[in-house]
């Protein structure tokens, strides 16, 4: 169930939501997922290779049950598409600052042992990298080309910086994990669109 493009949305679609617009910056891990430098030193994304990865990691959070898996979303972007898509799959969500021991610290209140752990950027959230890693938990990343990807298991490429280009991928995270997991049974029955997960909770409440 994809584009005719074989993607899983239009091409049009990454275009406009910049999620292969990278930094001026490309680290040796992730060089390999670079289509090219632009003249204005920003490196570009292979769109093909972030597209493979972004089914590759919905296809296995699906196998997880919701409770089974933790996003991290500390970055100002990510917070109210991650929240959409939790309040969609059920998937737990920390959404903010991530603290210290949620992984490790057993009296911690909001104590936590995922199965997977999926972050919405290694550099902002390493220390829950760090203490999934330490767990022997997997994880999933989502990675710009500035980004370093020690202990992540399966890495998707795309900007993960941009507001737009973050709620492409949580509807379309969103979007596949129901669909494999038979939540729908089309891309029809999905009546969410990109505009939802970019809107903020209140306004979202309101829209509905």
């Amino acid at each position: 169930m994809v584009e005719k493009t074989g993607l899983l949305v239009k091409q049009e679609n990454y275009l406009e939501a910049g999620i292969h617009i990278g930094t001026k910056i490309r680290t040796y891990d992730m060089r390999r997922f670079v289509f090219k430098r632009r003249d204005d030193g920003l490196f570009i994304l292979d769109l093909r290779k972030a597209d493979q990865k972004l089914l590759h990691a919905a296809k296995l959070l699906a196998r997880y049950k919701p409770e089974e898996v933790l996003i991290v979303a500390s970055r100002a972007y990510s917070g109210n598409p991650a929240a959409k898509f939790s309040k969609l799959t059920g998937i737990s969500t920390c959404k903010g600052r991530y603290t210290p021991g949620t992984m490790t610290n057993l009296s911690y209140k909001q104590f936590a042992e995922p199965k997977i752990l999926f972050v919405c950027d290694p550099k902002g959230e390493r220390q829950a990298i760090a203490e999934a890693a330490a767990n022997g938990v997997p994880v999933i990343a989502l990675c710009d080309t500035d980004n370093e990807t020690k202990f992540i298991d399966l890495i998707v490429p795309v900007n993960n910086k941009g507001k737009r280009s973050l709620a492409l991928i949580f509807y379309i995270l969103t979007r596949e994990i129901m669909l494999a997991q038979g939540k729908i049974n089309s891309y029809e029955e999905f009546t969410h669109d990109m505009s939802y997960f970019e809107q903020a909770e209140e306004a979202a409440k309101k829209a509905e």
